[in-house]
């Protein structure tokens, strides 16, 4: 008895003290768009575009979203043929997270032919020549393999102000492809932020030549300047060192790129590392729709559904006093250690950043529906409980041998909705695997709560005055059964 009484607190004190010391450690579930609101983005690639490219590319996404930070459990996935769905809820800065996932075209560094101040270039009018528009001076559709005209909005280093600059690029010498790593950081010697730059094998030869070229002119020169480009916006355009030797230029395959000292610099460099690591997406996307999702309908359904689910537990609370006595005590209890672990569960998932789990209004549908499943189950024990006792059974070998019988049901009945959330889970997207995830981890814990609290509970209830002592008893239970 002793043995069983230890294991029982010890099953409380997990699902309360757990539950507990998670809130107080400002550990809650992670909450989906549906119900904290945030912004939705539609993504649709060129007809037949192979599915295996589409994978890569949601990735990429997903790395890129990561990086940034700010949002909650980012949800990329494939919907139909060529769509990709992105959902970011409760994201800070939604324009650099838009910019982030919509920035798709392919990376480049181009070598710098010349500038122009100002916004416009410098062929204009009839001086514009094929492929440039004639009122801005600007490249219409950029081509990596040809020279360009390009807008820089440059920010000035000693006013912070945005200076536009127009860039007459050369065709791209280094692509995304030939980046192997880009990593921001503050420099302490000149107390400025930089990207450190780690280029493959091949780009290290290619960045060494461009480099090199530009390190033919002069400080000051625009020339001396190499531009990184992605999809047609320049990214930045920084002048290579004064150290680096003309013809030789930077070898090892090692650079640094210098941003500056301004308080947006230590943000720009991390925005380009994000890029120069995740910049080439091996298919082009076309931005088909954004949207901002409001949490206020998420939340109104969801706090009608809680006032719901409270009435309904309510009057399951007084049915199964009313049909079960001391054994409804053992199950009002029971589903507080429920609520109590699966509550823990989200929040404890949704904190890892490996799992993330989040939980969404479909999630919360699928709660609903396990603690009918665990409702259930107590009540298969319960009526195994009674039915013993009527055959003649004392109430010790009643709680004993009712469990044994009423957990191969509860075991056969949990299989059941663990295969159907299995199969919704690896056939469906969006919402409804956010259900199946939910029903599925709660019926899990339904047979973890019946092996470890419901036995043990009922089994010490059994050895007390309210296992055999009266109208409110268990056996007052089973008499009251059998006469009505």
């Amino acid at each position: 008895m002793r043995r069983r009484l230890i294991g029982l607190i010890v099953v409380l004190a997990l699902a309360w003290g757990g539950l507990g010391a998670l809130t107080a450690a400002g550990i809650t579930p992670r909450l989906g768009l549906d119900l904290q609101g945030g912004t939705a983005v539609v993504l649709t690639a060129p007809p037949d575009t192979d599915q295996e490219l589409l994978e890569v590319a949601v990735e990429v996404m997903r790395n890129r979203i990561e990086d940034i930070g700010g949002v909650q459990e980012p949800e990329i996935a494939i919907s139909g043929s060529n769509t990709v769905v992105v959902q970011l809820p409760g994201v800070e800065d939604e324009r650099r997270a838009l910019d982030a996932i919509g920035q798709t075209g392919q990376l480049s560094f181009r070598p710098v032919l010349g500038e122009t101040s100002g916004e416009a270039g410098p062929l204009t009018g009839d001086d514009a020549p094929a492929g440039v528009d004639p009122v801005t001076g600007l490249t219409i559709d950029d081509d990596l393999t040809t020279e360009s005209y390009l807008l820089y909005e440059r920010t000035s280093p000693l006013t912070g102000a945005v200076v536009p600059t127009v860039l007459h690029l050369g065709p791209a010498q280094l692509r995304g492809g030939d980046v192997a790593s880009a990593v921001p950081g503050f420099n302490t010697l000149n107390g400025q932020w930089s990207v450190s730059l780690g280029l493959t094998g091949d780009g290290a030869d290619i960045f060494a030549d461009l480099t090199g070229e530009a390190a033919r002119y002069g400080l000051g020169d625009p020339r001396r300047q190499i531009a990184i480009v992605l999809d047609g916006e320049v990214l930045a355009a920084p002048e290579v060192n004064v150290d680096v030797a003309p013809g030789t230029g930077i070898t090892g395959g090692q650079a640094s790129i210098t941003m500056g000292t301004s308080p947006e610099s230590e943000q720009e460099a991390k925005d380009l590392g994000v890029v120069l690591r995740y910049g080439s997406l091996p298919v082009s996307f076309e931005r088909s729709s954004v949207s901002k999702v409001s949490a206020s309908l998420g939340t109104d359904s969801l706090r009608v559904g809680l006032y719901a689910g409270a009435a309904g537990l309510l009057l399951v609370s007084v049915l199964l006093l009313v049909f079960y006595r001391s054994l409804g005590l053992v199950a009002l209890v029971g589903l507080t250690v429920f609520g109590s672990f699966l509550i823990a569960i989200f929040s404890a998932l949704g904190a890892l950043e490996s799992f993330g789990l989040t939980l969404t209004l479909a999630g919360v549908t699928g709660i609903i529906v396990a603690v009918g499943i665990t409702a259930d189950s107590y009540i298969v024990y319960f009526e195994r409980v009674k039915d013993e006792i009527r055959a003649g059974a004392d109430v010790e070998t009643a709680v004993t041998d009712g469990f044994k019988g009423a957990f191969r049901t509860i075991l056969t009945a949990d299989t059941v909705s663990l295969l159907g959330a299995s199969l919704l889970y690896l056939l469906a997207v969006g919402a409804v695997r956010g259900f199946a995830l939910a029903l599925g981890i709660a019926t899990l814990l339904d047979l973890f709560i019946a092996r470890t609290y419901t036995r043990r509970a009922v089994w010490l209830l059994g050895r007390t005055r309210l296992g055999d002592g009266g109208m409110f008893s268990i056996t007052g239970a089973a008499q009251a059964g059998s006469s009505t």
